[in-house]
């Protein structure tokens, strides 16, 4: 692939890292990983959304600022989870009343002002594609389980079912309308890319070919900022 950005996209459990971990190999590039297993503030907002909603995705959001940043200083780039993807999550929660008015406009206002930054910083530079993991609400829950986060579990947390359930509609709700730049999804039901090798070459190959396709073809190049609220996550 030439000089190339993706961006991975998914809902929880979908398998994010394991594909940006395949990817970079793939495309022997630095892969930028979500801040979980060494993010202390995680587990107190499965503890307490009410009170740690906020603190959390302000952490999520100023880490996805500083990886884009870094990232721009590669030649090829895979991203665990977009910047974009951090605002969904937070309208989202703001949407279960989680956080206050004020909160959200403060967090919408640094959201555009980082984007903004993005798009002086690499003005030649954006993303490619954006590859959207889609597993079904049951693959979901299965994975999670699996996965094993104790702060993650429905059976310590009942409640966490009909949250889940939100982030998954949400996701597809979002993806459907994003249009910051070019977009390919994966039935992450169909293509168990973690467990089965020959998945994961499929799917590594259907990725490659999407972005030969664009590189070929020259097409616009995607952006950062956009004034669309419905790529932000708000609906």
């Amino acid at each position: 692939m030439d000089e190339t950005m993706l961006l991975v996209a998914g809902t929880i459990g979908a398998g994010k890292s394991s594909l940006t971990d395949m990817l970079s190999q793939e495309m022997n590039s630095k892969p930028f990983y979500e801040n979980v297993d060494d993010n202390e503030v995680l587990p107190l907002f499965y503890s307490n959304p009410e009170k740690y909603t906020f603190l959390l995705q302000i952490f999520f959001l100023n880490k996805r600022f500083l990886a884009m940043k870094d990232a721009l200083k590669q030649a090829d780039n895979v991203l665990d989870r977009s910047i974009y993807e951090d605002s969904l999550l937070f309208h989202l929660n703001a949407d279960l009343g989680r956080v206050s008015q004020d909160e959200v406009i403060q967090y919408d206002n640094l959201l555009d002002t980082m984007l903004k930054e993005l798009e002086l910083a690499a003005p030649q530079k954006r993303p490619d594609l954006l590859v959207h993991i889609k597993v079904s609400f049951e693959v979901m829950l299965e994975r999670i389980e699996k996965r094993g986060r104790d702060y993650e579990q429905i059976a310590t947390n009942p409640e966490l079912f009909d949250y889940y359930r939100l982030v998954n509609q949400r996701y597809q709700q979002w993806f459907e309308n994003f249009d910051i730049c070019p977009k390919i999804q994966i039935d992450g039901d169909r293509y168990d890319f973690v467990a089965d090798p020959k998945a994961a070459e499929t799917v590594v190959k259907l990725i490659k070919e999407e972005a030969t396709k664009l590189n070929q073809h020259a097409l616009k190049r995607g952006s950062y900022y956009s004034t669309e609220k419905i790529e932000k996550g708000i609906f």
